[in-house]
């Protein structure tokens, strides 16, 4: 005898494909939405004493929110109420519920899956995510709540390297103050990241020590034991925040930001050589303002075309040569910060110290002061080679999820989705 061996489900239900019902008829109302009327496909068992139902106490019909097929549909549950026909079972009725319709659900979990994956894993609006299926935009934002709840405490996440870093997650605001003058406002959020793994652990208001060391003090004392190095830029308020909550661990200064400090005196002594010179801002016809670039490539990797006109650049519009200097103190310190051992790393410091005194100049003296400042934070980085290039690649995400958003007003979903996208994204 053949006997079929695929789904026993009839057509509708197969295509409609929504687990454990069953399509009982499917109609198209005057605006071209149709009503999909569906009903369980087995008899529940009870919620008290688990026997299977058998007789049905009543019915009643409950409009569900699910995903689009094929077009807007309209679900309606066919909601039946059964008798206990236990004697012990102090529950006489229960309605039933399923997978896919927890109790006072009035969505489908295939439904409330996809507007989450939409916004986390797909980065989509939350506004646009809701329009396209139909759906309030805060029921998406209640799913991404809900969601960032079950996520893994950060208690629980034994950390060795941390990342703290800050972000600006909305423009520049001004507003005004009792005596009619502008103060400025800039909403920052200081990240802080797995730098093992890239997750985002916490997402903290502002950017001072308070914010930071008040997270770090609502972590348990195990967890905060367990941390070796911390990875910062060279901020004095994360340093005081580190040092109070985390006494033991090592604090790395990220060698990104010195550089860029040193690319900054570089840029600063350019701008003073031209205006003395020229008595002007840098202009086209300037070949050390045509190039201003090239002096803050890195001297290694320039070609031999690259370094001749860089040559040239110096030759021709540098008359002091306090711009080749900068530029050479600026290959001094990334030489500096790649040294294989603490013993070169000593012999670069003198020797960027013998280049900074002959230099004589204001914009590398400050730069100087910030190395000797740092320095026992640049050992650990030389040491342990931990950055904070982990930290950085998240507050990229960050920004691409608050371009997504066109601004955040909520500092509470803002924070919801940059943790739900970080979890996924270290995840996979």
């Amino acid at each position: 005898m053949f006997e079929p061996t695929g789904s026993q489900r009839d057509a509708a239900s197969a295509i409609f494909n929504l687990p454990d019902y069953q399509v009982l008829s499917a109609v198209e109302d005057a605006e071209g939405v149709r009503r999909i009327e569906v009903e369980t496909t087995a008899p529940p068992g009870c919620p008290v004493c688990g026997v299977l139902a058998v007789r049905v106490h009543s019915r009643r019909r409950q409009r569900l929110r699910d995903l689009p097929v094929a077009g807007p549909v309209e679900l309606v549950w066919a909601k039946r109420r059964w008798f206990c026909d236990e004697a012990r079972c102090r529950r006489k009725t229960f309605s039933e519920v399923t997978d896919q319709v927890p109790a006072y659900a009035r969505s489908t979990a295939r439904l409330c899956q996809a507007l989450l994956s939409a916004v986390v894993s797909s980065g989509r609006a939350a506004s646009e995510v809701a329009r396209a299926h139909r759906v309030s935009w805060w029921l998406v934002a209640s799913m991404i709540s809900a969601a960032a709840d079950l996520l893994t405490d950060p208690d629980d996440v034994v950390v060795r390297r941390l990342g703290v870093d800050e972000h600006r997650y909305r423009s520049v605001r001004f507003f005004r103050d009792p005596d009619g003058g502008w103060q400025r406002y800039e909403p920052w959020m200081t990240t802080l990241v797995d730098t093992d793994t890239g997750r985002v652990l916490g997402v903290v208001d502002g950017r001072d020590s308070a914010g930071v060391g008040t997270w770090l003090a609502a972590r348990s004392q195990a967890w905060r034991d367990a941390v070796e190095v911390v990875a910062i830029d060279p901020s004095a308020a994360f340093r005081k925040a580190l040092r109070e909550q985390l006494p033991a661990a090592a604090v790395s200064v990220d060698a990104f930001h010195l550089v860029k400090l040193a690319n900054d005196a570089v840029t600063a002594v350019r701008q003073r050589v031209i205006r003395e010179a020229k008595g002007r801002r840098g202009r086209l016809e300037d070949p050390a303002w045509v190039n201003r670039r090239l002096l803050l490539r890195a001297g290694d990797t320039l070609s031999p075309r690259a370094l001749a006109r860089l040559k040239a650049t110096l030759r021709a519009d540098d008359p002091t040569d306090e711009i080749g200097a900068a530029w050479g103190i600026k290959e001094q310190l990334r030489a500096l910060l790649t040294s294989g051992s603490l013993a070169d790393a000593h012999e670069q410091k003198m020797r960027l110290g013998v280049s900074v005194l002959a230099a004589d100049m204001p914009e590398t003296d400050r730069l100087w002061a910030t190395i000797d400042t740092w320095w026992d934070a640049i050992e650990v980085l030389i040491v342990t080679g931990v950055t904070n290039a982990r930290t950085e690649a998240a507050n990229t995400s960050i920004k691409q999820i608050k371009r997504t958003g066109r601004g955040y007003r909520n500092p509470a979903n803002y924070r919801a989705r940059i943790l739900l996208a970080s979890a996924a994204r270290t995840a996979a």
